[in-house]
């Protein structure tokens, strides 16, 4: 009998230790951010929303996605920042819907994320077509949530050349590269590649794989939409606006966005500085990734 009862208090006791232990509130591990952010009905937008601290907000290139700053994001947060990668509408991770894909879109979308995150003062970059929505942005929002804005590669002011302004694609070849995308979207994105570093072999094998997979996650509705509103902005008559301190990220060799983009946006604006990178071409955020770090990192301390 006393076996007995010793057996049934000793179940007991596991029972009770077994209930104390799953019901422990579990410590919860994230910071609690949200990964999507919805800005409009049915449309979220995928962020990478890392680390603390100085706020820097990346919008990435033609037909990337937050995923291409993912050497920035280990960087920055390690210096302290807090890193918020936007993925536009149409691209990598973001809805994909059908309608419009122009910058005052993207420039809402944008805005619509810092004010849901509470983000102020923060430094905006963009790179290639980024460049021209970070632009867009700050012009048609006068600077809201940003104190800094910096320019990677930007294709702007003009993408194509217009009058009394000679640099870009002609229109005609603007308009075939419109039409590729809509055609053959391998062809467009092997020629991308061969194009994006200094040399063709500036980039390696593996570098130029990882882009390309990143690319392939667009929309091809998108990608086709968003480079055909790219060819129709002129964004010279804009660049006096901007108030807030610039720095212009630009490579020499810059085959796909010319070095006299970067010349003809510090001529524009007035509190801007260029930062030149030597060796590289469209690609300077790999092929001289410590320097963009590191002249990053200055820009948003000074």
């Amino acid at each position: 009998m006393k076996t007995k009862i010793l057996t049934i208090a000793f179940l007991a006791t596991i029972l009770l230790c077994g209930q104390t232990f799953s019901q422990g509130k579990r410590v919860q591990a994230s910071a609690g951010r949200e990964e999507y952010i919805e800005v409009e009905k049915n449309v979220r937008l995928h962020v990478v929303d890392l680390g603390e601290g100085q706020p820097i907000v990346l919008i990435h290139g033609w037909p990337l996605n937050n995923a291409m700053y993912e050497y920035q994001y280990q960087y920055l947060v390690q210096r302290g920042f807090r890193v918020i990668g936007i993925s536009l509408r149409g691209f990598g991770k973001s809805d994909k819907p059908y309608g419009r894909y122009d910058f005052d879109v993207s420039s809402d979308d944008i805005k619509a994320v810092l004010e849901k995150l509470k983000i102020e003062n923060a430094v905006l970059g963009g790179f290639s077509m980024g460049g021209a929505v970070v632009l867009h942005y700050v012009t048609k929002y006068n600077s809201a949530h940003v104190s800094k804005l910096a320019l990677f590669a930007a294709a702007a002011p003009s993408w194509v050349q217009r009058p009394g302004f000679p640099y870009g694609l002609t229109e005609k070849d603007a308009q075939a590269f419109i039409q590729l995308t809509a055609t053959d979207r391998p062809q467009v994105l092997d020629n991308f590649g061969k194009a994006m570093a200094a040399t063709e072999t500036g980039i390696s094998e593996g570098m130029s794989s990882w882009l390309r997979s990143i690319n392939m996650e667009a929309s091809p509705y998108a990608a086709t939409e968003s480079i055909r509103s790219l060819a129709k902005l002129d964004l010279r008559p804009e660049l006096a606006k901007i108030k807030i301190p610039v720095a212009i990220f630009h490579g020499v060799k810059d085959k796909l966005c010319d070095f006299a983009f970067a010349e003809q946006l510090h001529q524009g604006i007035k509190n801007s500085y260029i930062v030149k990178f030597e060796n590289s071409g469209h690609a300077l955020f790999i092929e001289e990734m410590q320097k963009f770090n590191t002249e990053l990192e200055k820009f948003a301390t000074r």
